[in-house]
């Protein structure tokens, strides 16, 4: 960084800690034994503490608003939504939401005494929401909140323990609730929303004896049966599917926090897909209601692309079905796609115009057509991945770079009339669109067509955004723009490391990082994760891991074991930090792309450009589903070269080899 510049970022990062205290602080979790993260709360915790997560099923999504307050009792105020009973007007926003809260739940009693004194314990996270505590001596209890894998539910498990050396008598009262709601106000007319206890009734309880009950709360249409579901059953599809997330696509690394994280964002990143009426849908969720519905930036290009390699069979029908949606927009004129496709397929919102979505989808639907393996999908996708490139040609400047209305953060910042991601987004989806050519036989003019212009919007990319901004040899993330950006990280994940180096020390200047990883803006308080996603995977990839890896290790700290846990969020301040589901995905992305290096070239072949960070000796991934087929690859340091072991998933060795650390490896998987 040039010395004059010194000064002025010590002060913008001591601002920047400033506005950051309030959203990080020490680290209060710790990582657990169960593959999860513990708090552990004693006398010395300051409290009260205030916290939410997302967590969501086939057919409900919820925000779990939950606080110990200061004398050590818990209290959840969930906001449960329901996606596919839509709300008029049948908009983005659309689903049926309510707040709940537990001062309505009735309490227990033990020898005719309402349970009261409550102290918390602990609470664990792990897919679900586990409370531990104790009511002054002999009593203690576990309390697990979850979202029904399949139902319109949400589960409150209890279980009640006797750990005095007296037998007690324990009253569970009866309860159930019912709401009508104005059927003027529903798409499909009334809707009931229940609060029932299941397992009410008189017990006696010996010392070390417990029972068990449930609260659930669901809605439905009116015309539709209640439900009667098995709790104990729901909490065990619950786990199962946390099991299928846990067991496929496996990071070892010699950092317990990465791999944590990790296994938690594959959590976050396959849950929040809705069975709608128009088939599978991925959604971000977020206290705006983001259900039901997909987004060229959210669906197309950030968490499609993950779930090949996660090999989730709804992951990848929900990333073909966004595809799907957004092809029947396609038209002979050339008008744009629409950003998003709203109320379960039925409608559309494009209230920013064109956001460069075009390029967004054309990008990941072909590294998704070419890491699914599957030649039958990629024909299916072609003709919509051509029709979005043939309109980024129709729409190039004179100058050769692609303009759009905007870029996906839709207006918040100034985008000018072209942008960095646009045009970086268009050149990486031709390299894919010739790859995927080549693998579906089509004719070697397609191919060349792609390549010559990918080489070209590459020169454009360099003449019209290469610039010093702030004295730093990087991008204008538009023309006039002079103030540093987070997205001018976006050439470094596309295979553009022109200017990485003065790239890379403009993000991890203090005029744009902080705690809580970067500014969108410089002189800004606005975090958006996915730039900072973006720019570490791009980082890492681009050869600056000892770099990357520190700050990867220190935002990932943050988002798993700070004050807002446990998964990478959305934005701050806008929407109080939203667990947005595609961000999981793009976590993971910076170590499939950026330590492993891996860039599909082909239906079953692939780059792998290993980045082992110097403190590392080893790390893998394993049962990796990419490319039709599982396999594991292991990478391991040997003197000043680094190894990579390619294992099918009868463990046996289809590639092997070793190079220097940063150094291309070409590998094919095949059966």
């Amino acid at each position: 960084m040039n010395p004059k510049y010194i000064l002025l970022s010590y002060i913008v990062f001591i601002s920047n800690v400033a506005h950051t205290q309030d959203v990080i602080q020490s680290n209060t979790w710790q990582l657990n034994a169960d593959k999860g993260i513990v708090w552990q709360i004693n006398n010395n915790t300051q409290l009260p503490h205030n916290d939410h997560m997302a967590m969501s099923g086939l057919s409900v999504d919820m925000i779990l608003e939950w606080n110990i307050d200061s004398v050590g009792k818990f209290h959840s105020n969930p906001i449960i939504r329901w996606p596919m009973l839509r709300t008029i007007p049948d908009d983005t926003h659309a689903s049926l939401q309510r707040k709940f809260s537990d001062n309505k739940i009735p309490v227990p009693l033990i020898n005719g005494q309402k349970i009261v004194d409550e102290k918390t314990n602990s609470i664990e996270i792990h897919g679900v929401l586990k409370v531990n505590s104790s009511y002054g001596e002999g009593i203690e209890s576990e309390r697990i909140i979850f979202p029904s894998v399949h139902s319109q539910v949400i589960i409150d498990l209890y279980k009640l323990i006797n750990t005095s050396n007296e037998r007690i008598e324990v009253q569970i009262p009866k309860w159930n609730t019912e709401e009508y709601t104005n059927p003027e106000d529903g798409l499909y007319g009334q809707y009931i929303i229940e609060q029932r206890l299941i397992g009410e009734g008189y017990y006696t309880l010996a010392p070390d004896e417990s029972i068990e009950y449930s609260i659930t709360r669901s809605a439905r249409k009116a015309t539709d049966t209640p439900y009667f579901g098995y709790p104990k059953a729901e909490y065990v599809a619950r786990k199962e599917f946390i099991n299928e997330c846990e067991n496929k696509l496996i990071l070892e690394t010699p950092d317990t926090v990465l791999n944590t994280l990790f296994s938690f964002s594959k959590i976050r990143a396959a849950e929040s897909i809705f069975s709608t009426r128009g088939g599978l849908m991925h959604g971000p969720g977020g206290y705006n209601k983001y259900l039901a519905a997909i987004w060229a930036n959210d669906q197309a290009e950030y968490v499609n692309p993950f779930f090949p390699f996660l090999g989730i069979v709804a992951g990848n029908e929900s990333a073909m079905n966004s595809y799907r949606h957004f092809a029947i927009y396609i038209n002979s004129d050339f008008k744009p796609i629409p950003s998003s496709i709203i109320a379960e397929g039925r409608s559309m919102w494009n209230g920013a115009g064109d956001r460069g979505d075009m390029a967004m989808i054309a990008y990941g639907a072909a590294r998704f057509a070419l890491a699914s393996g599957n030649k039958e999908w990629g024909n299916e996708l072609w003709p919509l991945i051509r029709w979005c490139i043939e309109y980024c040609n129709k729409n190039k400047t004179k100058e050769g770079v692609i303009a759009s209305d905007t870029d996906e953060l839709e207006g918040r910042f100034p985008a000018g009339e072209a942008n960095l991601s646009t045009s970086s987004l268009y050149y990486d989806a031709l390299i894919s669109t010739a790859l995927l050519a080549h693998e579906l036989g089509k004719s070697k003019d397609i191919i060349k067509r792609y390549n010559r212009q990918a080489k070209e919007i590459r020169i454009a990319i360099a003449n019209y955004f290469e610039a010093e901004v702030e004295e730093f040899d990087t991008y204008q993330y538009y023309q006039g723009n002079d103030v540093l950006r987070s997205w001018i990280c976006i050439p470094l994940t596309v295979g553009i490391y022109d200017k990485a180096e003065g790239t890379v020390d403009a993000l991890f200047s203090p005029r744009l990082w902080t705690e809580s990883g970067l500014l969108t803006q410089a002189e800004t308080h606005t975090v958006w994760d996915r730039s900072t996603l973006y720019a570490l995977r791009g980082i890492i990839a681009s050869g600056y891991v000892n770099d990357g890896i520190d700050k990867l290790i220190s935002f990932s700290n943050t988002r798993l074991l700070g004050d807002h846990v446990p998964y990478v969020i959305e934005a701050y301040p806008e929407y109080n930090q939203s667990h947005l589901s595609a961000e999981s995905g793009l976590y993971c992305r910076i170590f499939i792309e950026g330590l492993f290096g891996i860039r599909p070239t082909g239906l079953h072949s692939f780059e792998c450009t290993p980045q082992l960070p110097n403190e590392w000796n080893n790390m893998s991934l394993r049962n990796i589903h990419a490319f039709g087929l599982k396999w594991d690859m292991e990478i391991t340091r040997g003197g000043d070269l680094v190894m990579v072991v390619i294992k099918d998933a009868a463990n046996k060795i289809v590639y092997s080899n070793s190079l220097p650390n940063g150094k291309k490896h070409h590998a094919e998987i095949t059966k």
